[in-house]
């Protein structure tokens, strides 16, 4: 990690894989994680943590079980923790993470959409 600024644009243009995260800082104990999105993502819960999704660019709409929450550029939604929830994209969308260290992407779900972030 460093202790210059951040491009975040930047760090986004530097992959192209999607649901992938790529952690590009850390806050104390938490990561400040990017990633592409496209598609539906697994439901999923974090039993001991919160969430924050920010949209960086696209349209990202969070599916809860009580109706969905749609976030477009500079909006945010934090998922309250043991709450399920399923990211979803119609077109390509471009996000930031803030989660503690060791959250795994995936969830109590787990599957072949487990990754662990990498730094950018």
């Amino acid at each position: 990690m460093t202790t210059q600024k951040i491009d975040i644009a930047g760090k986004l243009a530097g992959f192209t894989e999607r649901w992938a995260p790529r952690r590009i800082a850390r806050v104390n104990d938490y990561e400040v994680k990017v990633a592409k999105v496209r598609g539906e993502f697994v439901w999923h819960t974090h039993e001991d943590t919160d969430e924050l999704f920010l949209v960086v660019a696209g349209t990202l709409t969070i599916r809860l079980r009580e109706g969905d929450v749609v976030l477009g550029p500079g909006e945010m939604y934090v998922v309250p923790r043991g709450t399920e929830h399923c990211p979803a994209a119609d077109e390509e969308a471009h996000i930031l993470l803030f989660e503690p260290s060791g959250t795994t992407n995936t969830g109590t779900a787990g599957g072949d959409r487990t990754r662990e972030p990498v730094d950018a």
